[in-house]
């Protein structure tokens, strides 16, 4: 794979995708919008900012099912309201079983526009240090068949899977999907990197996935190699403009997943605002447009 940029990656337009909260909760930063005005507001400012794609959980991750479709139709009629054109996907559920994890997703659907669906097609461990200093935590588990059941979910509905890859294997996972001709239209794979405090943990040392560097980054492009599929790139526990990937990313035609959820630094606690401001002056920095709706809908090839 390539180190160097050519002028077709420059001239794509980058999709900036803001992931606004999560489990990021107020104690881990003051900034997290949890609240639906808060998630409301949010969101637009990251539309007028220039993000193609807004990624939100709900006011309380806890709900499931129709609860958690009320939720969000609570928030984002109204934002679809002000952005009618606007991108935008939940997440999932913690309820046990691919189709009660979706549930919630049809019902939406069947209320407001959702063009995208998100879903991890891999298994990881999260976890945090113990009080020896060595992991802890638990397995987040996605099989074979919990994957076959959400592609073949966001067919049967026309979304485009958003795709988090923690790990390799969640790649080989979907390119096998890619290779069959049974990926959905409209996938995107996110390339989630493991950053010193890993997805939970404010205490550095237990981490997940490859590492975000050049030759992490590099890695993946060389499994992608040969594929149409776009991609973009993310840092959990960490702060992605620090990190090497973020320029090298947007100089190889790839785009950038940002925001609230996923970044953690002891030194400092932004807002949405401040990784869209940040994200926007990288592209800038680099040469790169910030992708319109229209073109992050024909990029990514939505249903």
């Amino acid at each position: 794979m390539p180190n160097s940029a050519n002028q077709s990656d420059l001239d794509t337009p980058v999709i900036l995708e803001a992931a606004i909260n999560g489990m990021t909760t107020k104690d881990k930063n003051p900034e997290a919008p949890t609240s639906h005005a808060e998630i409301e507001r949010d969101a637009l400012l990251c539309y007028e900012l220039g993000a193609t794609i807004v990624h939100a959980h709900n006011s309380d991750i806890g709900l499931t099912g129709e609860a958690a479709a009320e939720d969000y139709l609570a928030v984002w009629r109204s934002i679809l309201d002000n952005r009618p054109d606007a991108l935008w996907y939940p997440t999932l559920t913690s309820s046990p079983g691919m189709p009660d994890k979706l549930e919630h997703i049809e019902r939406i659907a069947s209320e407001i526009p959702l063009r995208m669906c998100a879903f991890d097609p891999g298994s990881t461990n999260i976890g945090a240090p113990g009080p020896d200093g060595l992991p802890v935590g638990g397995v987040y588990a996605v099989s074979y068949e919990d994957c076959r059941y959400a592609f073949e979910f966001c067919e049967r509905l026309k979304m485009g899977p958003a795709l988090g890859i923690y790990e390799p294997n969640s790649l080989r996972t979907t390119l096998a999907y890619y290779r069959a001709g049974k990926l959905p239209e409209g996938s995107m794979v996110k390339f989630y990197f493991g950053g010193d405090y890993g997805l939970m943990s404010t205490e550095p040392g237990v981490s997940f996935g490859l590492m975000p560097t050049e030759s992490g980054l590099l890695a993946y492009l060389d499994m992608l190699e040969g594929t149409d599929l776009p991609w973009s790139v993310s840092v959990w526990g960490g702060d992605l403009m620090q990190t090497p990937i973020a320029r090298l990313a947007l100089e190889l035609g790839g785009h950038l997943h940002i925001g609230v959820e996923e970044f953690y630094s002891p030194d400092r606690s932004p807002s949405n605002e401040e990784l869209m401001r940040e994200a926007v002056e990288l592209c800038a920095k680099v040469g790169r447009p910030v992708a319109t709706t229209a073109q992050a809908t024909k990029i990514l090839g939505l249903p």
